[in-house]
């Protein structure tokens, strides 16, 4: 049994939430704005968009990890929530909220287990500043992605 870490980052996207979901919902656009996602692959096509189970690989820093993960909630242009099946052990929330017309903030929550062992140096003094300061980089790209009018 490991430790849950988890990293939370915020984005102010100035597009309407429809638009922000379309996009997120383009899981092959993924690599282009997550940096260490080199590919996200349809197992499960029950779906149109989004599909219920989906292969993710991890590439950073000479590691690659794999695993799968299934949706287990899907609220339209407001909640996604997810883990991971076998590999690494994650799972996740992006939630949509719409603030003003043509404004949307997106949270993104990830958590990940972790030996105890290594649980430590991922504290956020040490690696886990590193992680929260990429997906914090990751949504930033996002946001321009989507601000640039790419799924409208």
């Amino acid at each position: 049994m490991g430790r849950w870490l988890e990293h939370t980052v915020i984005s102010n996207i100035k597009a309407p939430v429809q638009q922000v979901w379309t996009v997120w919902s383009d899981l092959d656009a993924m690599p282009l704005w997550m940096s260490w996602i080199e590919s996200v692959k349809t197992i499960d096509e029950a779906t149109k968009t989004l599909p219920d189970l989906t292969e993710w690989t991890l590439a950073a820093n000479g590691f690659r990890f794999k695993w799968k993960a299934r949706i287990t909630e899907r609220i339209d242009a407001q909640k996604l929530k997810w883990q991971s099946e076998g590999g690494l052990p994650t799972k996740g929330a992006v939630r949509f909220y719409s603030e003003n017309e043509g404004e949307t903030i997106v949270k993104l929550i990830v958590s990940y287990e972790l030996p105890r062992v290594l649980a430590p140096i991922m504290e956020p003094s040490i690696l886990g500043g590193m992680v929260t300061s990429e997906l914090q980089a990751n949504i930033d790209r996002f946001k321009d992605l989507v601000e640039s009018g790419y799924g409208s």
